[in-house]
């Protein structure tokens, strides 16, 4: 049996016994692949995961020469009368969930202004880089500024992410201005986000650079929350244990664990334990040695 088949087996045991709401896992160690499925293989809601996705374009068009992570906000979203400090967000700042602006907003809740972006950034900055906030509008206005750039995030992403995976005609959840929500909403089938996580593992695997990858999952950012909640860098958190991931609600889950050459895919609706799921994916990765 495949090491791939034996984290598989290992995981679905594990599932099945503790009563985890998974829809599907996909394992990835070296070349072996494996999997299992709860239900049909349908699209859904990646929810957070999608940051990670955002990111991956973000780091496409810094290759491409359009952006830097130090590239101002203001470059390319025109607020009229923008908040006190907000000239010195950059792109890295929302990336990293550091603009020090005090603006929680999720996809999941309406868009009660007429721009959600040009909203955000109205508001004072408390220190760009000095207070860590969680917030899918801080995502949303780093696909804004790439969207100024490059128009619609979702189409120029087609010809250099989703296509050369074989995703075809990926749909992602929009503001009312009808831009992509980037931190929430992009909807894939767990064997989808495995062409996405396997991306991850192989260092951008042609499509983004090696370096952007390795940011993605340094110069950790200190959340000032606890355990696996306290580290965070590009769309990303560190652990379990050795391991770095995306992570969304409800328990969709991208692992990578460097060490043993592996990733491991999750989708799922669990309301209770969901963090459960990436605890048992990496459990079964680190018994490998």
């Amino acid at each position: 049996m495949s090491n791939a088949a034996t984290v598989r087996d290992e995981m679905v045991s594990a599932i099945d016994r503790e009563q985890l709401g998974a829809y599907g896992i996909h394992v990835l160690i070296g070349d072996d692949e494996a999997g299992h499925r709860w239900r049909s293989d349908d699209r859904e809601n990646l929810y957070s995961v999608s940051k990670g996705v955002s990111a991956l374009a973000a780091g496409i068009a810094i290759d491409e020469g359009l952006l830097s992570l130090q590239t101002s906000v203001l470059e390319h979203i025109s607020v009229p009368a923008p908040g006190a400090g907000v000239e010195e967000v950059t792109l890295e700042h929302l990336l990293t969930m550091t603009s020090g602006i005090d603006f929680s907003w999720f996809g999941s809740q309406p868009v009660t202004w007429p721009d959600l972006a040009r909203e955000m950034l109205r508001r004072p900055t408390r220190g760009p880089g000095a207070v860590f906030q969680y917030s899918d509008a801080s995502t949303y206005t780093a696909m804004r500024m790439l969207g100024a750039i490059v128009g619609d995030v979702r189409d120029w992403l087609m010809p250099r992410l989703f296509e050369p995976l074989g995703i075809h005609n990926p749909q992602w959840h929009r503001c009312p201005l009808g831009w992509i929500v980037g931190g929430s909403g992009l909807e894939l089938r767990t064997e989808e986000l495995a062409r996405i996580a396997r991306v991850l593992r192989d260092g951008g695997a042609g499509l983004v650079s090696r370096g952007w990858i390795e940011r993605m999952h340094s110069d950790w950012v200190p959340t000032g929350g606890a355990g696996d909640s306290s580290n965070y860098a590009l769309a990303v958190w560190q652990g379990p244990g050795r391991a770095w991931r995306l992570d969304g609600l409800y328990g969709q889950y991208v692992i990578v664990d460097e060490q043993a050459d592996a990733v491991v895919t999750i989708t799922a609706h669990e309301e209770h334990r969901d963090h459960r799921l990436a605890e048992i994916a990496a459990d079964a990765l680190r018994a490998l040695g």
